[in-house]
């Protein structure tokens, strides 16, 4: 991908043109606030909303409000976010009415390893709240999910296999103890598991993942062959999920000491299957077409085409990939701020603090959007004006788990990016505020390597 020369804030014309086009968003009735978004969106599918941060209140907000009105008006039943699937998957329970859990904080309980706060904090809760209160009055199959699309739980993924089929067929279960014993002689430590087979300290365990996850598929394959229907199918779902993601962490865990690339593309590769399942899933169980909506970082959702660092480094994004194969079923969706606060860590495993987010760099898109003064905004990117203007070669903040702040005075946080190519449309919040976590210090987060290593994305 050739990117464009850089340029300043100074093009000629740019900022009346950008005000000529943009939705005001704080100027409107609240029922109204995105009605120019969904217009936007159309007959889309699939819809992906980032966020430039994992911590910022506003990024959290807006993706909730413009998801619900995506279920109530465009019949979206589909939520996906960038989280662990069992930890996500007891929040799905919960919003269809099927768990013991009494509220949505302790649904999300099952978030316990650092970052917790992005899944844990009064945004969530408040949506999740929500979700389940709108699935009430409906009948199952017309109730919305909400589901994790990422690989890190591999030893829970384990024992949520072996817990199913234990429940199930207990043979099927003591089996899988054995195939995954493999796993057990390396330690219950993912990070470990891959330095260890990486090399060649121990025998790597993927025959025996492959092995347990084709066993899952025949179980449920001798099922309907025999009964005509698989009597549980949300559990055999459920159970070959996880087994599917425990081969691809496996792999994972191998590849990230090679390298970023490597790893870096494996989890994206995860996420999209694991989208693709669920939307198969979906669509069997409502017998009319799934229609999704995703929660990620912008650094996932964008186009990677578009994204400087990427291209030099072959890497690829989810939005890469569903763009190559939805196109126009999509819509991609980034959210920028200029400065404020943001909810985040000094170092791994470091207790989430309050963190000044300084001023955006003067090259800056975020910089740009300052200049128009209007506080909150969207613009369609498709818009042949804005497409052109914006397709020129600008740096782009992006903030993950951790952030420090003296380094973002340089390039640390920050990326070359043509806009309008990475997203179909932008939010832009000029000032923003940092969310609240459930368990501001301590407790839940732990000090070990996080999941997110290296990136932080």
């Amino acid at each position: 991908m050739d990117f464009h020369p850089a340029v300043t804030s100074s093009d000629p014309g740019i900022e009346d043109r950008i005000r000529r086009q943009l939705v005001d968003l704080v100027h409107v009735a609240e029922d109204k606030r995105y009605g120019a978004v969904l217009d936007k969106i159309g007959d889309a599918s699939i819809v992906l909303i980032g966020e430039a941060t994992h911590g910022t209140h506003q990024f959290y907000r807006a993706r909730a409000e413009l998801t619900q009105q995506l279920i109530e008006e465009k019949g979206f039943n589909t939520v996906a976010v960038e989280a662990d699937w069992p930890d996500a998957y007891r929040v799905h329970r919960y919003v269809q009415q099927q768990s013991k859990d009494t509220c949505a904080e302790r649904a999300l309980v099952d978030f316990q390893r650092f970052p917790a706060w992005t899944s844990r904090n009064t945004d969530v809760v408040r949506f999740v709240e929500w979700l389940r209160a709108h699935n009430l009055p409906l009948q199952a199959e017309k109730r919305a999910g909400f589901y994790g699309l990422d690989l890190y739980s591999l030893y829970r993924s384990i024992e949520a296999v072996i817990n199913y089929l234990d429940g199930v067929d207990p043979d099927a279960g003591k089996s899988a103890r054995q195939c995954y014993g493999c796993f057990e002689e390396i330690y219950e430590d993912p990070q470990q598991y891959g330095l260890l087979t990486n090399y060649a300290a121990s025998k790597n365990c993927e025959e025996e993942a492959i092995k347990q996850l084709m066993e899952v598929r025949d179980m449920a394959m001798a099922k309907a062959r025999s009964d005509g229907f698989i009597n549980d199918e949300e559990g055999f779902f459920y159970a070959e999920m996880n087994a599917r993601l425990v081969l691809n962490a496996e792999r994972y865990y191998r590849e990230m000491f090679k390298g970023r690339d490597a790893g870096w593309n494996l989890r994206e590769g995860h996420m999209f299957e694991t989208l693709e399942a669920l939307m198969t899933h979906r669509t069997a169980k409502g017998h009319h077409p799934a229609k999704a909506v995703i929660w990620a970082h912008n650094w996932h959702v964008g186009d990677g085409r578009f994204m400087e660092m990427m291209t030099k480094r072959g890497e690829l994004t989810l939005g890469q990939l569903i763009k190559e194969r939805y196109s126009d079923n999509s819509y991609l969706i980034g959210l920028t701020t200029y400065e404020g606060t943001v909810a985040a860590a000094s170092d791994w495993g470091d207790p989430v603090e309050r963190k000044i987010v300084r001023p955006a760099l003067p090259e800056s898109y975020e910089a740009l959007f300052h200049s128009i003064e209007c506080p909150v905004f969207f613009l369609d990117l498709k818009n042949e004006e804005m497409a052109e203007d914006l397709r020129k070669r600008r740096l782009e903040r992006a903030i993950g788990v951790i952030y420090r702040a003296a380094s973002a005075a340089g390039l640390t946080h920050y990326f070359y990016a043509q806009l309008s190519g990475q997203f179909d449309g932008v939010m832009h919040f000029d000032k923003s505020d940092a969310v609240i976590p459930l368990e501001p210090t301590g407790g839940l987060f732990a000090v070990d390597v996080p999941e997110t290593y290296p990136t932080g994305i």
